[in-house]
Parts: C-alpha cells; structure tokens; sequence
C-alpha cells in the first residue's frame, strides 16, 4: 500500500468520527433523545463520507498519473483500478 499525502488528514479526519461514534454510543446508554442521537449520527456518516470521497479522488488521482507515465501492462492494471475503486463514489 501505498501512502498518499491526504493519508495523515484521512486518519484526522476517521479518528474524529470514531471519537463521535463511541459518544454517540454513551448517548444512548444513557438515555439521550433520538433527535440527539441522530443529530449525531448524521455527522460522523458525513464524515467517513468525506474521508471515502477524499481517499478515493486522491487514489483517482495518482492512478491517472501512473497510467499516463506507464505503458502496457501498468497502464492495463492503473486503469483496472481506476474503474473498480470508482465503484465506491
């Protein structure tokens, strides 16, 4: 695996939500009102949102390149990537 420099933001950004899962999990054991809850919720599905999106564009990113400085099998198997990691978007 290769590290991407929008990786250390990446994991900013997913130990943020996991901190907001675990309270949003104390909420509920606590008896907190659903509009809290899924208030809550919300954020942290908009931020592993945005972690995915980001990851992804960047991935998209240095496939393009490397397909475009490849030839033959490289550019075959950067491309290969390319459509199936756009699956996730």
């Amino acid at each position: 695996m290769s590290t991407h420099t929008s990786h250390p933001d990446i994991i900013n950004r997913l130990k943020r939500a996991e901190g907001h899962l675990r309270s949003i999990i104390a909420m509920m054991e606590t008896g907190r009102g659903c509009l809290d809850v899924a208030q809550q919720l919300q954020a942290v599905e908009s931020a592993v949102g945005n972690a995915k999106r980001t990851l992804i564009h960047d991935h998209i990113g240095h496939c393009l390149d490397h397909a475009m400085q490849s030839n033959g099998q490289d550019a075959a198997e950067a491309v290969r990537e390319f459509k199936e990691i756009t699956k996730y978007l």
